[in-house]
């Protein structure tokens, strides 16, 4: 990753809509420069996709929590085929799989908190799962632009 490229990437991230003609002429290279270099951070895995962001509130999802989830037994088969089951769940933003007192935390966004409880109540009916504890998010602040570290 060279200047080019990050310049490149914030740009994407920034507004992934952009016409390569629009950044080129930003960057000051040729058009055709631009998209051969988007072509090759694509071609890397630098850039996996393009996605549009939505407004939890105005799809009436306006509740999100953290649930964290300890499964038993700890067995990678049986935490594979949980994983997948709650990615499967149109409630689950995201999935973690961590270390420490939980094996999961599932990012969900639901109607309200009655939503939130019988969306508990119903993983809690798993057999696979030892304990699972429930944190409401006040606030959620995502960050849209990811930069390669510095090196020091």
């Amino acid at each position: 990753m060279d200047e080019l490229d990050t310049a490149l990437l914030r740009m994407l991230q920034n507004d992934a809509r952009r016409t390569n003609r629009d950044m080129a002429a930003e960057l000051e290279i040729a058009p055709s420069t631009c998209l051969e270099r988007i072509r090759g951070l694509r071609d890397r895995g630098v850039i996996s996709g393009y996605h549009a962001a939505v407004d939890l509130k105005a799809i009436d999802r306006s509740t999100q929590a953290i649930i964290s989830i300890k499964l038993r037994p700890q067995a990678m088969a049986v935490a594979t085929a949980f994983q997948k089951y709650v990615l499967d769940l149109p409630q689950t933003l995201d999935m973690f799989m961590v270390s420490g007192g939980s094996d999961f935390l599932a990012h969900v966004a639901v109607k309200d908190t009655q939503a939130l409880r019988d969306l508990v109540l119903a993983l809690a009916k798993r057999q696979e799962i030892a304990d699972i504890r429930s944190s409401i998010v006040f606030e959620h602040h995502h960050r849209t632009t990811v930069m390669p570290l510095p090196d020091h």
